[in-house]
C-alpha cells in the first residue's frame, strides 16, 4: 500500500481523452501517475462550475431564507433547495448567482459575499460550487428557463435545520447552505 503523505506535486496526466460531451457537462477518461506513485484510469465528470444562493431575508426577528423546490430526475422526486445553476461560458461566479436567483425566484439582493466553495463529489466530478449569501433582497418577476417549473417559498432558519435534521432536505448543497447560517446565527448570540 502506498505511504500515505502530504503530496509535493500535482498527479502527472499521462494521457486524457474525452469519451462524452453533452450539454451540461462532459467527461474525460485520464491515466495518470498520482504523487504517491498509484498509476491508473481515472473517469472525471467535467462542468463549467456551479453557484448557490443562500438568500436571506433578515427583516424579521428570525432570518427567512428562500428555498426553491423543483423536480429532480437523479433524485426521482421533488426537492427543496437553494437556488443554483451553473456558470455560462465566459462567465464569473457573481454575475453567475446573481443571473440565477433573478431568473428562478425573481429576486435580487443588494449585498452578496461568497461564504463558501468545495467539491461536491470530488472522487469523480471535478467542477465546484460556490455558495454566495445574498441579503438586502428586492422582489421582481422570475425568468425560468424553459424546462424549469419552479415553486419558490421562505423558511425561517429554525424550521429550515429542522427539516434537515428530520431528513426532508436531501441537497447537500442545501444542507451545507443552512447549516452554515446555522452556526453563524449561533456565533453572533454567544457572548464573548
Amino acid at each position: 500500500m502506498p505511504k500515505l503523505s502530504r503530496p509535493k506535486t500535482k498527479a502527472r496526466v499521462l494521457s486524457s481523452i474525452e469519451t462524452y460531451r453533452g450539454p451540461a457537462f462532459w467527461v474525460t477518461t485520464d491515466q495518470v501517475l498520482e504523487p504517491t506513485g498509484v498509476r491508473g484510469r481515472r473517469d472525471i465528470v467535467r462542468h463549467t462550475g456551479w453557484v448557490v444562493i443562500l438568500a436571506v431575508d433578515e427583516t424579521h426577528s428570525e432570518p427567512r431564507l428562500l428555498l426553491v423546490r423543483q423536480y429532480r430526475h437523479a433524485a426521482q422526486q421533488y426537492l427543496w433547495e437553494l437556488c443554483a445553476g451553473r456558470m455560462d461560458k465566459g462567465e464569473n461566479e457573481l454575475t453567475a448567482a446573481k443571473r440565477e436567483l433573478l431568473e428562478e425566484t425573481g429576486y435580487s439582493a443588494g449585498r452578496w459575499k461568497r461564504i463558501l466553495k468545495f467539491y461536491a463529489s470530488p472522487g469523480f466530478v471535478a467542477d465546484t460550487m460556490s455558495i454566495y449569501l445574498a441579503t438586502s433582497l428586492r422582489s421582481g418577476i422570475a425568468q425560468p428557463e424553459e424546462d424549469e417549473v419552479i415553486q419558490i417559498k421562505f423558511f425561517p432558519l429554525s424550521a429550515a435545520v429542522r427539516m434537515v435534521m428530520a431528513g426532508r432536505i436531501h441537497d447537500g448543497k442545501t444542507i451545507s447552505g443552512i447549516l452554515w447560517l446555522n452556526q453563524k446565527q449561533g456565533s453572533r448570540k454567544r457572548p464573548k
